[in-house]
Protein backbone atom coordinates (compact mmCIF):
# COMPACT_ATOMS: atom_id res chain seq x y z
CA UNK A 1 0.00 0.00 0.00
CA UNK A 2 1.65 2.70 -1.13
CA UNK A 3 -0.16 6.29 1.09
CA UNK A 4 0.98 10.20 0.68
CA UNK A 5 0.16 12.06 3.82
CA UNK A 6 -0.39 15.03 3.40
CA UNK A 7 -1.35 18.87 4.45
CA UNK A 8 -0.03 21.94 5.87
CA UNK A 9 3.18 23.00 8.52
CA UNK A 10 1.87 21.84 11.58
CA UNK A 11 -0.86 19.23 10.64
CA UNK A 12 0.19 15.96 12.49
CA UNK A 13 1.98 14.59 8.95
CA UNK A 14 4.52 13.11 10.93
CA UNK A 15 2.52 11.94 14.26
CA UNK A 16 0.04 10.55 11.86
CA UNK A 17 2.82 8.72 9.56
CA UNK A 18 4.37 6.90 12.70
CA UNK A 19 0.91 5.53 13.62
CA UNK A 20 0.16 4.83 10.00
CA UNK A 21 3.69 2.85 9.99
CA UNK A 22 3.36 0.68 13.15
CA UNK A 23 -0.31 -0.43 12.71
CA UNK A 24 0.14 -1.30 8.78
CA UNK A 25 3.90 -2.09 9.24
CA UNK A 26 4.90 -0.21 6.22
CA UNK A 27 7.91 2.36 6.15
CA UNK A 28 7.91 6.14 6.60
CA UNK A 29 9.69 8.15 4.32
CA UNK A 30 9.39 11.75 5.44
CA UNK A 31 11.44 14.37 3.32
CA UNK A 32 11.46 16.84 6.72
CA UNK A 33 12.82 13.64 8.75
CA UNK A 34 15.87 13.20 5.93
CA UNK A 35 16.60 16.43 5.54
CA UNK A 36 16.67 17.80 9.55
CA UNK A 37 18.80 14.83 9.81
CA UNK A 38 21.50 16.16 6.89
CA UNK A 39 20.98 20.06 8.77
CA UNK A 40 21.96 18.48 12.33
CA UNK A 41 24.86 16.27 10.50
CA UNK A 42 25.84 19.46 8.58
CA UNK A 43 26.43 17.70 5.45
CA UNK A 44 26.37 19.65 2.04
CA UNK A 45 22.61 18.88 1.57
CA UNK A 46 22.19 20.24 5.07
CA UNK A 47 23.96 23.46 5.08
CA UNK A 48 22.30 24.22 1.14
CA UNK A 49 18.61 23.52 2.56
CA UNK A 50 19.11 25.14 5.63
CA UNK A 51 19.84 28.12 3.90
CA UNK A 52 16.27 27.37 1.55
CA UNK A 53 14.57 26.71 4.72
CA UNK A 54 15.94 29.73 6.57
CA UNK A 55 14.44 31.60 3.77
CA UNK A 56 11.16 30.62 4.28
CA UNK A 57 11.04 28.89 0.93
CA UNK A 58 10.81 25.13 -0.67
CA UNK A 59 13.54 22.55 -1.74
CA UNK A 60 13.90 22.07 -5.32
CA UNK A 61 11.77 19.46 -7.16
CA UNK A 62 15.02 18.60 -8.49
CA UNK A 63 16.84 17.71 -5.18
CA UNK A 64 14.04 16.14 -3.42
CA UNK A 65 12.95 14.12 -6.37
CA UNK A 66 16.45 12.71 -6.37
CA UNK A 67 16.53 12.32 -2.74
CA UNK A 68 13.11 10.29 -2.86
CA UNK A 69 13.76 8.47 -5.77
CA UNK A 70 16.99 6.75 -4.45
CA UNK A 71 15.41 6.02 -1.04
CA UNK A 72 12.69 4.24 -2.87
CA UNK A 73 15.09 1.87 -4.80
CA UNK A 74 15.58 0.47 -1.24
CA UNK A 75 14.36 -3.17 -0.76
CA UNK A 76 12.13 -1.75 2.11
CA UNK A 77 9.89 0.21 0.29
CA UNK A 78 8.91 -3.18 -1.89
CA UNK A 79 5.80 -3.33 -0.48
CA UNK A 80 4.75 -0.05 0.27
CA UNK A 81 5.47 3.53 1.82
CA UNK A 82 4.19 6.69 3.80
CA UNK A 83 5.08 9.41 1.90
CA UNK A 84 5.01 12.48 4.22
CA UNK A 85 6.29 15.85 2.98
CA UNK A 86 6.52 14.96 -0.73
CA UNK A 87 5.28 15.31 -3.24
CA UNK A 88 4.90 19.22 -2.87
CA UNK A 89 4.41 20.17 -6.16
CA UNK A 90 2.61 18.66 -9.54
CA UNK A 91 6.02 18.56 -10.97
CA UNK A 92 7.34 16.48 -7.78
CA UNK A 93 3.99 14.83 -8.01
CA UNK A 94 4.49 13.66 -12.14
CA UNK A 95 8.05 12.60 -11.07
CA UNK A 96 6.75 10.29 -8.55
CA UNK A 97 4.11 8.96 -10.81
CA UNK A 98 6.42 8.22 -13.33
CA UNK A 99 8.68 6.21 -11.00
CA UNK A 100 5.99 4.22 -9.59
CA UNK A 101 4.20 3.01 -12.95
CA UNK A 102 7.89 2.42 -14.13
CA UNK A 103 8.25 0.22 -11.00
CA UNK A 104 4.85 -1.51 -11.85
CA UNK A 105 3.28 0.80 -8.68
CA UNK A 106 0.80 3.51 -8.20
CA UNK A 107 -0.32 5.96 -5.02
CA UNK A 108 -3.19 3.70 -3.53
CA UNK A 109 -4.29 6.30 -0.88
CA UNK A 110 -3.63 10.39 -0.70
CA UNK A 111 -4.65 11.40 2.42
CA UNK A 112 -4.94 14.91 3.56
CA UNK A 113 -4.86 16.41 6.86
CA UNK A 114 -7.78 19.43 7.36
CA UNK A 115 -6.50 21.78 9.86
CA UNK A 116 -7.80 25.46 10.49
CA UNK A 117 -4.82 27.97 9.82
CA UNK A 118 -4.85 29.88 13.73
CA UNK A 119 -4.69 25.69 14.73
CA UNK A 120 -1.66 25.61 12.36
CA UNK A 121 0.26 28.41 13.73
CA UNK A 122 -0.33 27.62 17.28
CA UNK A 123 0.81 23.68 16.61
CA UNK A 124 3.60 24.95 15.17
CA UNK A 125 4.82 27.84 17.50
CA UNK A 126 4.33 25.37 20.66
CA UNK A 127 6.01 22.54 19.38
CA UNK A 128 9.64 23.80 20.16
CA UNK A 129 11.09 22.11 17.20
CA UNK A 130 13.48 25.54 16.80
CA UNK A 131 13.81 25.83 13.80
CA UNK A 132 15.11 29.23 12.34
CA UNK A 133 11.38 30.05 10.41
CA UNK A 134 9.31 28.97 13.47
CA UNK A 135 8.12 33.07 13.84
CA UNK A 136 4.58 34.17 13.53
CA UNK A 137 5.54 35.79 10.15
CA UNK A 138 7.59 32.76 8.64
CA UNK A 139 4.80 30.29 9.86
CA UNK A 140 2.52 32.06 7.75
CA UNK A 141 4.83 32.44 5.01
CA UNK A 142 5.26 28.85 5.05
CA UNK A 143 1.61 28.59 5.00
CA UNK A 144 1.44 30.84 2.17
CA UNK A 145 3.69 28.64 0.21
CA UNK A 146 1.83 25.54 1.28
CA UNK A 147 -1.37 27.03 -0.43
CA UNK A 148 -0.05 28.68 -3.70
CA UNK A 149 3.08 25.42 -4.65
CA UNK A 150 1.34 22.00 -2.57
CA UNK A 151 -2.53 22.44 -2.77
CA UNK A 152 -2.09 22.03 -6.40
CA UNK A 153 -1.05 18.73 -5.91
CA UNK A 154 -3.76 17.60 -3.93
CA UNK A 155 -5.84 18.39 -7.27
CA UNK A 156 -3.06 16.46 -9.39
CA UNK A 157 -4.40 13.25 -7.39
CA UNK A 158 -8.19 13.63 -6.97
CA UNK A 159 -8.35 13.79 -10.99
CA UNK A 160 -6.82 10.01 -10.01
CA UNK A 161 -9.47 9.53 -7.22
CA UNK A 162 -6.88 8.63 -4.64
CA UNK A 163 -7.74 11.75 -2.09
CA UNK A 164 -9.29 11.36 1.15
CA UNK A 165 -9.76 14.45 3.27
CA UNK A 166 -9.01 13.70 7.16
CA UNK A 167 -10.22 16.35 9.80
CA UNK A 168 -7.19 16.85 11.50
CA UNK A 169 -8.20 18.27 14.15
CA UNK A 170 -8.78 16.29 18.10
CA UNK A 171 -6.74 13.67 20.06
CA UNK A 172 -4.00 12.18 18.00
CA UNK A 173 -6.44 8.89 18.72
CA UNK A 174 -9.29 10.24 16.94
CA UNK A 175 -7.72 11.67 13.83
CA UNK A 176 -5.85 8.36 13.78
CA UNK A 177 -9.34 6.52 14.00
CA UNK A 178 -10.62 8.33 11.12
CA UNK A 179 -7.66 7.57 8.78
CA UNK A 180 -7.69 3.52 9.74
CA UNK A 181 -11.50 4.02 8.84
CA UNK A 182 -10.32 5.73 5.68
CA UNK A 183 -8.02 3.26 4.98
CA UNK A 184 -10.08 0.10 5.81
Amino acid sequence: MNIILFGPPGAGKGTQAEKIANHYNLPHLSTGNIFRESIKNETSLGKKVKAILDAGNLVPDETVVDLVASELDKSEYNEGVILDGFPRTVAQAESLDDYLEENGKKIDFFITLSVPEEELVNRILSRGEGRSDDTPEKVKTRLQVYRNETEPVMNHYKAQGAVKEINGVGSIEEIFGRIKDTLG
